[in-house]
């Protein structure tokens, strides 16, 4: 990129680098919106094999110089813009994207597309699986344990759990547990990364498969053993509900103090920062397990990881850890208010406004106001 150009960016103010990036994000969707329209009337036409080319897809990739992803999209794209025109409008107005409509590609139809369509409007992709499993349901998958080649640089033993995989002995029932440990005919390749799948399948119903070393294994079958008189069928979905219950109580007890009965702390040292555990439990339940920043704008951001407890009128300058002062924050807006409060680590960063602490009339409390630079 141009140097000019770049030293022009660094001067924009944040209103107008969120102002510009907004009207470029736009212009992006029409000239994909055209491009998917015009890709279709190459494809009706067939121009791609008068130009040498076997497919679409080639033609894109060799001449268009799209990655495979991208044509791939594109091309699924203007085929269902062929059936059901009024995905080009929600294309340009982004109410879908490329991967909603790929995700789509075999469930709408001409029954069903305008309401389907009105249903995953602005949705993310979790939230796209999540209604088309409601749509379509899949039966449950067998809980299964199968072990993955083993290469000759690798001799730790694994266990992949997912229903595609093969393993030598089928399951008769979705409880049932099938283990396979014998000699695979893949033994001397190498086993290719898998990562992990989370998927819905129904309502309420989710395929999880992942990768896990021996010695997860070795405690898997353990807990199998153990839990044969409530569990006996060793149902993978059941231990592994089990021992996230069990987690999640233990780091609820850890991070957040969490007790049957709580109890007030001991008489807090003056001056200190430390957050007492009855003030981490409301505002806990208080924001939900969430970060509470809002913006200008009013949104309120939907982190829920990765959270921090945020003063609000910062310790330095006299905030008390109360609950009505402490909130959640995610580690981004935690940084990012602090920036706001002491200002930023990157001298060159251009900022809309500083900030000051004055007291509230009336009260020795202070508060954050926005002041122009």
């Amino acid at each position: 990129m141009d140097p000019k150009i770049l030293s022009q960016l660094v001067q924009l103010s944040d209103h107008e680098l969120l102002d510009r990036v907004k009207r470029f994000a736009g212009r992006e969707r029409d000239a994909t919106a055209s491009l998917i329209a015009h890709l279709a009337e190459i494809d009706r036409r067939r121009l791609y094999l008068g130009e040498g080319y076997s497919s679409l897809f080639a033609y894109c990739t060799q001449v268009l110089h799209l990655s495979e992803h991208a044509a791939y999209g594109r091309i699924e794209a203007a085929r269902m813009f062929r059936r059901f025109p009024v995905i080009l409008e929600m294309l340009e107005e982004g109410s879908v994207n490329l991967t909603t409509v790929c995700l789509l590609t075999t469930h709408l139809t001409d029954e069903n597309h305008r309401e389907v369509l009105e249903e995953v409007k602005d949705k993310s992709k979790r939230q796209v699986e999540e209604f088309l499993a409601q749509l379509h349901p899949h039966p449950p998958v067998p809980s299964t344990i199968r072990k993955l080649p083993i290469s000759s640089n690798n001799v730790s033993a694994s266990f992949q759990a997912g229903h595609d995989l093969e393993p030598s002995f089928q399951p008769t029932g979705q409880d049932k547990v099938a283990v396979t440990d014998g000699p695979s005919s893949a033994a001397l390749t190498p086993p290719r990364a898998r990562s992990a799948t989370i998927a819905p399948l129904a309502p309420e119903r989710y395929k999880v498969q992942f990768t896990a070393n021996a010695e997860t294994y070795r405690k898997l079958r353990l807990a199998q053993n153990l839990l044969r008189h409530q569990c006996p069928d060793g149902d993978l979905a059941e231990i592994f509900d089990r021992a996230l219950t069990a987690l999640l109580q233990d780091l609820a007890k850890r991070k957040l103090v969490a007790t049957d009965r709580p109890r007030e702390s001991g008489h807090r040292l003056s001056g200190s920062r430390h957050i007492a555990a009855e003030v981490k439990r409301a505002v806990w339940l208080r924001d939900g397990g969430r970060c509470a920043f809002v913006a200008q704008n009013g949104r309120r951001c939907s982190e829920d990881g990765f959270l921090e407890f945020h003063h609000v009128t910062p310790y330095a300058v006299g905030g008390w850890p109360t609950v009505a002062n402490i909130q959640l924050r995610c580690r981004a807006h935690n940084g990012y208010e602090a920036e706001l409060d002491f200002g930023p680590r990157n001298s060159s960063l251009v900022r809309e406004s500083r900030v000051c602490y004055s007291s509230r009339p009336g009260g020795s409390a202070t508060v954050r106001v926005r002041v122009p630079p």
